[in-house]
């Protein structure tokens, strides 16, 4: 009799008891809805008022802002990696600290073209554009093309950003590749260090031959017509984005533009920052004798082995100045350097992968194939020639 009285008692209270969990397990969502509620509502308020100043205050803000990140980002970077994360200079900090420099700064450079381009293409049609490239020869917008690559101070990853406008823009495709090339392979600072060492014949015939490589390239690939193999995402955008034209008003422009960034940066984000892992692990941890005692050989094959250990890597002119200068002093031959350097900044194994997110395999290997080609020619010339 005590257990039958007690047991009701102890069933109201353990029917309490789940009444009062599934209460607080039912409270438990709302409290945490009102709070994610609480914590977004400074930054939703700080939207509208950024919504209600004009929009070319709003441009203009966003552009500068964009130069002071750009600006700052290294100094920032480094005194992350050094003072706040301690990584120190050993070669795990060396490759953390630059995964996340050139993260943010191919980001910015990416996220700055494509809205730079978007606005652009609001004045063209893909129609209209292509119609205006038709209208000049292939050779002519190959030149171009390789002539821009050469000014612009971009590293292999840098230079895909306005590659992938370029291509989402609907211009051909062997134009397009031919900036890709000579963007990262012809470079001032290159230049700078030929001249210095070698004199302006050599200093030259480097220029002459990447615009070259770069020329011809593209213009082969052109003439492949493998524009089949560009993935199916560009095309899409390229086909179905044709409302475009003078009819747009200002709003509507860079509106259309800030959708193009928010589209095309959401779609390649990931293989930016897999692909420069991937730099800043060989970055760190490639040994540099290593390529000098390959290198410093004078067998035939020392200029494709040199471009084959260049391609996995990845740095721009500026990062890649200290090696060649180590392996000509450590007796490397001029070409098989010059073959490893070209390799290492417009052949990197990041820049493929990040262009696989804009291209297909079979088009990918015809690009490595036809510049490493161009490569090994350079290479080969040079150790002729001096």
């Amino acid at each position: 009799m005590d257990v039958v009285q007690g047991g009701p008692s102890a069933g109201d209270d353990a029917a309490a008891g789940q009444a009062g969990d599934a209460g607080g397990t039912a409270a438990a969502p709302r409290s945490r809805a009102a709070w994610h509620t609480l914590a977004g509502a400074p930054a939703r308020a700080v939207g509208r008022q950024i919504a209600r100043l004009p929009l070319a205050v709003r441009v203009i803000g966003g552009v500068a802002l964009w130069a002071v990140a750009y600006h700052y980002w290294l100094p920032v970077a480094t005194w992350l990696a050094q003072d706040v994360l301690r990584l120190g200079d050993g070669r795990l900090g060396a490759a953390l600290e630059f995964f996340i420099y050139d993260t943010v700064k191919v980001l910015l450079l990416l996220t700055i073209v494509v809205f730079g381009i978007g606005v652009v293409r609001s004045y063209f049609s893909p129609e209209r554009t292509r119609a205006l490239l038709r209208g000049r020869r292939e050779a002519t917008g190959n030149v171009m093309a390789a002539s821009l690559g050469i000014v612009t101070p971009f590293c292999s990853c840098s230079a895909v950003p306005l590659f992938i406008g370029f291509v989402e823009a609907g211009i051909p495709l062997g134009v397009t590749l031919s900036f890709l090339i000579a963007a990262p392979m012809v470079n001032e600072i290159a230049l700078v260090l030929l001249y210095g060492l070698f004199g302006w014949k050599v200093a030259a015939l480097y220029l002459v031959t990447g615009l070259l490589i770069a020329m011809v390239a593209g213009w082969v690939i052109g003439r492949l017509k493998m524009e089949r193999h560009i993935q199916e995402w560009v095309l899409e955008v390229r086909m179905g984005e044709t409302a475009t034209g003078e009819s747009l008003d200002w709003t509507a422009r860079v509106g259309y533009a800030w959708q193009a960034v928010k589209d095309i940066v959401g779609r390649v984000w990931l293989y930016v920052a897999i692909g420069i892992a991937v730099g800043a692990a060989i970055h760190g941890y490639v040994p540099e004798n290593f390529m000098a005692g390959i290198m410093g050989e004078g067998a035939w094959w020392s200029v494709p082995l040199a471009v084959l250990f260049g391609i996995p890597m990845y740095s721009n002119a500026a990062g890649i100045i200290p090696i060649v200068e180590a392996l000509l002093e450590k007796g490397a031959a001029l070409g098989t350097v010059l073959a490893f350097m070209m390799a290492v900044i417009a052949l990197s194994l990041p820049e493929t992968i990040i262009l696989k997110r804009v291209l297909k395999w079979p088009l990918i290997a015809t690009f490595l194939g036809v510049v490493g080609a161009g490569i090994m020619f350079v290479g080969y010339l040079f150790n002729l020639a001096l």
